[in-house]
């Protein structure tokens, strides 16, 4: 499942040129956002519930090594459910925040952190598999405190791996990355580049690559003396 987009798919088929373009990009992304938060990402409640705190800090204005830290920060202080979550007080939670140096939006963090940690245990159990069994589950997660749009986008493309309903899961900043290296626009055929369970990895390479031009610009040179 593609996330919609205002451009039209682009018709150009995967070739050995786009292969090359994502094995060089594999080769510099090694690991998942999540899997760089300490997230070992399988279908159970904890870790599910560990990507959306991650989601929910990456969505904001801030860099991604910082959210990331951030998010390692929650857990090592023993957050990493929603009921452990509900349970910290504010400060606790806001300290945690700030000692993973995410302290521009740590108050505000915080009690999303909170309200959703509980609406979370009110409508789900503190079980997001349930969220499989909503009629539009990216609808249902904009529900959430702290995951808007772009939060919605960061869970579902890196639960593609273990959901494979929602795959390909292609938003516009993957697009926005696909474009910048010459790749296909089409959510099917970039999703036909890699195996299933290397989708979340080319998903965040492709976003890193339109947040970061050195990084485009380094892939396709080393695509190109392939």
């Amino acid at each position: 499942m593609a996330a919609k987009t205002d451009g039209k798919p682009g018709r150009k088929k995967a070739g050995a040129t786009d292969t090359a373009v994502v094995r060089a990009l594999l080769d510099r992304q090694k690991r998942t956002y999540a899997a760089q938060a300490g997230i070992r990402l399988r279908d159970t409640p904890a870790p599910l519930y560990q990507m959306l705190v991650l989601a929910t800090l990456l969505s904001a204005r801030i860099r991604a090594d910082t959210a990331v830290a951030a998010a390692r920060a929650l857990f090592d202080a023993g957050m990493r459910d929603p009921r452990a979550m509900a349970r910290a007080s504010w400060q606790q939670r806001v300290d945690a925040l700030g000692k993973g140096g995410y302290r521009r939006y740590d108050e505000r963090t915080s009690t999303m952190l909170g309200e959703g940690a509980e609406l979370l245990l009110e409508r789900w159990g503190g079980d997001l598999r349930r969220l499989r069994e909503e009629s539009d589950p990216r609808k249902a997660l904009l529900d959430i405190p702290g995951i808007g749009p772009t939060g919605a986008d960061i869970f579902l493309r890196d639960v593609q791996g273990i959901w494979p309903e929602f795959a390909p899961y292609v938003d516009r900043k993957v697009l926005d990355g696909a474009r910048r290296l010459g790749l296909p626009a089409s959510p099917e055929t970039l999703g036909g580049l890699v195996a299933g369970r290397d989708l979340p990895r080319l998903a965040d390479g492709l976003v890193n690559a339109a947040l970061d031009r050195p990084l485009a610009d380094e892939v396709l040179a080393a695509a190109k003396a392939a």
